[in-house]
């Protein structure tokens, strides 16, 4: 890999940055004879999405949290981390909520420790011909979807909402939202820190051209980007995983100092066969920063869970879309692991 001189200035920067943070975040794990090894499944592909794994990484945070750490990427064509983690290649994985609570209702003994997402950069992008701002601009539409998640997204929205759940249309897309400028739908399914600024690069104006609402905009409140383990992998390993949450925070930090160099890490290195772009990488990531931060409060507890909102809001979505019997929050998450790592 090539690192010119304003490269080379940037990660002494950060490492700068990261050297007060080593001996008070990690100074006893690393001291361990032996590395424990924890392999990562993720939910996505190697962009700089997982930018905290990338820092992490390269800066040595998980090695000096006592960790050797193996990273596997996600994607349309990888197996799902709930499959995954249940066959034992993988120690923790990344899923989303409501796809959560399913793997648990089919007897999986899952945990969840911590969420990199505050809330779902997932909703929907329409048009100034057919602007889709509340539940109820979806009913009638035609509804461009990346998957079938997306369908469970829609459906506890309106149901949320108390609307009709099956009056809208959905058609099978792609992940770019180039159906939907060419008129084939009303709407498409998409993410705040990806396709709009796809559509921007096309000269369209946010809040003018198109639009984007959140699903948590929207109503349906959820975390994303969820890790979880099994609760015996957890039982027997948990200052490890602890250590692990500790320098994703570590490296969550840096990423907020210097959202380019995650992204360069991520077109350079980790994702460097997916020929990602570095201002679209880069972009992404400043985008999604506030999402990981919400208000940059300096007191905000980084990957922490509100025990409130995912007892109320969030089972209240499950129970919107048909879930029944389902677990008390405090069987499936554990507030405490995070805590510990911000101890």
């Amino acid at each position: 890999m090539t690192i010119d001189r304003r490269s080379l200035l940037k990660s002494l920067a950060v490492g700068a940055m990261a050297a007060p943070i080593l001996p008070s975040l990690f100074s006893s794990a690393a001291s361990a004879a032996e590395l424990v090894k924890l392999k990562v499944q993720l939910g996505w592909v190697s962009n700089v999405e997982h930018a905290a794994h990338w820092i992490a990484l390269d800066k040595g945070l998980f090695t000096a949290a006592g960790l050797d750490v193996t990273v596997s990427p996600g994607g349309p064509n990888a197996p799902d981390p709930l499959v995954v983690v249940a066959a034992g290649d993988a120690q923790i994985g990344y899923t989303s909520w409501l796809p959560f609570l399913d793997a648990v209702a089919q007897g999986n003994d899952y945990v969840l420790t911590a969420t990199l997402f505050q809330s779902s950069p997932l909703g929907i992008i329409s048009l100034k011909k057919k602007p889709i701002l509340t539940p109820k601009d979806i009913l009638g539409s035609k509804i461009l979807a990346q998957g079938p998640n997306e369908k469970t997204s829609i459906e506890a929205t309106l149901a949320l909402a108390g609307l009709k759940t099956d009056d809208w249309t959905m058609v099978p897309a792609g992940f770019s939202p180039e159906p939907l400028v060419a008129g084939e739908g009303d709407g498409y399914t998409a993410f705040a820190t990806n396709q709009t600024i796809t559509l921007e690069k096309m000269g369209l104006k946010r809040d003018e051209d198109f639009f984007f609402r959140s699903f948590d905009e929207l109503g349906f409140k959820s975390y994303a980007g969820l890790p979880f383990v099994t609760r015996q992998f957890l039982a027997e390993n948990r200052p490890a995983i602890v250590a692990y949450i500790r320098a994703l925070i570590a490296a969550s930090k840096l990423n907020e100092a210097d959202p380019a160099y995650a992204a360069k890490l991520a077109v350079d290195t980790y994702g460097a066969d997916l020929g990602l772009d570095l201002a679209q990488q880069t972009r992404q990531n400043e985008l999604q920063i506030p999402i990981i931060h919400p208000g940059m409060k300096p007191d905000f507890k980084l990957l922490s869970m509100d025990r409130d909102l995912m007892a109320g809001d969030m089972m209240a979505a499950a129970r919107a879309t048909g879930r029944t019997n389902l677990p008390d929050i405090d069987k499936i998450v554990d507030f405490s692991v995070v805590t510990e790592a911000l101890g």
